[in-house]
This record gives C-alpha cells, sequence and structure tokens, in this order.
C-alpha cells in the first residue's frame, strides 16, 4: 500500500501549539503562540476599511474571470508605492515589478523557487532565531540554508559585531534573509545606523538582500518601518521583497501577500520577471482576486486609506500598551527577573527571556502555551487574562529554571 509505512509528520511548532490549546480543559487557558493580532476581547476583528472596500467591490464587480499571472497591475502598483512611496516609484519604478502571491509565504516560496534557477550553488543565510518557517521554505527549494548571528540573550537585543562580522564574509552570489521590522520571533530590530551599516556590507560584499516584510505598519508606523527600503534602492543593488497583508490589514484568510524584484534597470527586471512568472504559472497559475481587490481599492482611495491608517495604528498602539502593562504588572508582583526589555521590542512577537523548562511548566501545569524559546505573541494577553498570566510567569520563575 502506498501509504503504509508513512509515519505522521510532525506538528507545526506554532500551528501545532494551537491544537494542543483546543484541547486542553483548562477554563483559564492562555493560548500566546499563534501569530494574529487579537483586540481586548480577544477576536481577530475586520478592519472598518475592509469592510467598507468590500462593498464596493460587492456593488462594481462584473466578472470573476482569472486574473493575469502576476496579479492585477494595479495591485502591483499600490503596493509598491506603499513600499517606496510614488516619488520613488516614479523615479525609479522601471527597476521594480510585483506579483501578487497567495500571502507572504507565497512571496518567500516564489523568489526561492526563481532564485533556485538563477543561483543554485548560492545559500541562504537566516537570522538565528528566525521564523520557523523560513528553513523550510528555502530548503524545499533545493537551497542549502545557514544562519548568521542575530539575537543576543545576555543583552535582549542584537549580537550586531556578531551579525556584522558575518555578513561581511558571506560570498558574493550568496542570498541573506533580512526581516525588515518587527522581527520574528524576538521583535528586536535593527537601528537605522545599524541598517545603513548591513546595506553598506551588502554592497561591498556583493550578496543578494532578500527582505521579509511581514508587518509594515506594526513597528512606528508605515513608512518609518519601510526606512530602509529607499536607501537599499539607491545602492543600485538588486534584492527581493516578501510582502504581506495579513496582519496590517488583517486578511489572514485571504492569503494576500506579494513579491517584488528590484534590478539594475528595465531590461533586467523584465527578463527576470518573465521566469518569475514562468515559476508562478506551474505553481498556482494565477493569485485569487478578493484579497487583492480589498488592498488595491482602500490605497486607492483617500478616504478608506485615512481610516485604514487609523485602524492600523490603533493595533498597533494596543500592542504597545500591552507590552507596558505586561511589563508593570510583572514588576509590581515583584518578578524575579527585569522584564523591561519587552518595552522596547516592537511589533506582536516578544523573546519573554523565559527559559524552556519554565516554558513548559506554564504549559503543563497553568494552560499557558507559547512557544519553544519563550516567545510570545503580545495580542494575544488580554484584560482577562493579564492577571493570570502574570501570577503564572511569577509562579514559574520560583518553581522551573
Amino acid at each position: 500500500m502506498l501509504y503504509a509505512n508513512l509515519t505522521p509528520a510532525p506538528a507545526d511548532s506554532i500551528l501545532g501549539l494551537t491544537e494542543a490549546y483546543k484541547k486542553d480543559v483548562n477554563p483559564k487557558k492562555v493560548n500566546l503562540g499563534v501569530g494574529v493580532y487579537m483586540d481586548e476581547r480577544g477576536r481577530t476583528p475586520i478592519l472598518q476599511a475592509v469592510k467598507k472596500a468590500e462593498k464596493i467591490l460587492l456593488d462594481t464587480q462584473d466578472t470573476k474571470t482569472y486574473l493575469p499571472i502576476a496579479g492585477a497591475p494595479e495591485y502591483g502598483q499600490v503596493v509598491q508605492e506603499l513600499l517606496f512611496g510614488a516619488d520613488s516609484v516614479k523615479k525609479d519604478g522601471g527597476r521594480m515589478r510585483t506579483a501578487h502571491t497567495p500571502g507572504g509565504t507565497g512571496g518567500l516560496r516564489i523568489g526561492a523557487e526563481f532564485l533556485r534557477k538563477v543561483a543554485p550553488k548560492a545559500t541562504v543565510w537566516l537570522s538565528s532565531p528566525t521564523w520557523a518557517n523560513h528553513k523550510g521554505i528555502f530548503a524545499a527549494a533545493g537551497f542549502k540554508t545557514s544562519d548568521y548571528p542575530y539575537y543576543d540573550p545576555a543583552s535582549h537585543g542584537i549580537d550586531f559585531s556578531g551579525l556584522t562580522a558575518c555578513l561581511d564574509k558571506i560570498p558574493e552570489g550568496d542570498i541573506v534573509l533580512l526581516h525588515v521590522c518587527c522581527h520574528n520571533p524576538t521583535g528586536v530590530d535593527l537601528s537605522a545606523e545599524q541598517w545603513s551599516e548591513v546595506i553598506r556590507i551588502a554592497q561591498a560584499r556583493r550578496w543578494i538582500p532578500f527582505l521579509d516584510f511581514a508587518y509594515q505598519g506594526f513597528g512606528v508606523g508605515v513608512e518609518e518601518d519601510g526606512a530602509i527600503l529607499k536607501p537599499l534602492l539607491a545602492t543600485g543593488l538588486e534584492f527581493f521583497i516578501s510582502s504581506s497583508f495579513s496582519k496590517n490589514f488583517g486578511l489572514y484568510q485571504e492569503r494576500v501577500g506579494a513579491l517584488t524584484l528590484v534590478a539594475g534597470d528595465t531590461a533586467a527586471v523584465e527578463a527576470a520577471f518573465s521566469h518569475v512568472k514562468a515559476t508562478i504559472r506551474v505553481v498556482y497559475s494565477n493569485p485569487s482576486a478578493h484579497g487583492g481587490a480589498i488592498v488595491t481599492t482602500i490605497l486607492r482611495d483617500d478616504a478608506l486609506r485615512s481610516l485604514w491608517r487609523s485602524e492600523l495604528d490603533a493595533m498597533r498602539e494596543r500592542i504597545a500598551a500591552v507590552r507596558k502593562d505586561f511589563v508593570g504588572q510583572l514588576h509590581a508582583r515583584g518578578a524575579s527577573m527585569d522584564f523591561s526589555y519587552i518595552e522596547k521590542q516592537k511589533g506582536m512577537f516578544s523573546f519573554s527571556g523565559l527559559s524552556d523548562a519554565q516554558v513548559q511548566y506554564l504549559r503543563d501545569k497553568k494552560g499557558i502555551y507559547m512557544v519553544a524559546g519563550g516567545r510570545i505573541n503580545v495580542a494575544g494577553i488580554l484584560p482577562n487574562n493579564i492577571g493570570y498570566l502574570c501570577e503564572s510567569v511569577q509562579e514559574a520563575l520560583q518553581q522551573a529554571h
């Protein structure tokens, strides 16, 4: 029999955690694993800007025919303008092309499949740590992966000397995956000065930057989070950006993302993009329309864009307030660790500083679920669970080491 000798595949480290959470009978259980935004009531809301855009689409759409392989041209245009600003697109748009992909994961995978064609011997370098799925995506495309230093547990910050020393030795033509903002899983981002040094090294060493930009607007602001893109564009380097609109538009189940290529000139980007489209054709043929149409409708309408920005600001500000409250309540309870670094982190995720033994204790004894290594989704901390969570963390600090 075809499947007789198969053993079950290991559960996904994050989605598998959610399955375990669902089965837990503890009435106080808390899920801090899955990477979705939640409001104060524990819901993942549909943004009002999205609702209004969907109403417009319902009233005006007159066809359900296939999109082009790379998606609707107007979608690619608004994505580029969101990334670089309209003025930069007008000036350098001839060097860039954008494909509508099924989520940020789809952007990463299509980029990986294309790069495997043009740089089959390259190594893909990933931050240590990184999002759990990064290694699997590039390995599935046939790449060897390696790590560069990033997080320093002792300082709860970046090992910048280790990072730059490694980047400065990466061979020309290798691929370096960089988190633009809201680093997943640590929440610790490079400063503007540190980004400048990374870009300088990329110019000198001529490796290929591949930027994962899944959280634009969740760090400091829409423009601020993408501030390094214009300087990178100005270098003339070729690079890739995988965008996701799951978090900042709340479009998780629509699976709407993008892969943007930047090349040295128009001829190079046209040739490269033809191969990207050939890759898409044999993987999923063309993208689904609805999510991209929502994003396009919002970004092309001044009123909807303003509403979206205000809703995005509110999500970001809630997360920042939760960080502050969490740290404050832990301190008020006399926690034996100083958790103040959590306030400085950006985005939904945080390396809490808890040990694996403490993470296991919280899961087994208290029904509190977080990823091994102590990564938590800060948005999962709610008014009705923060007290229990802080009490439980204090208990774990005393019981498990």
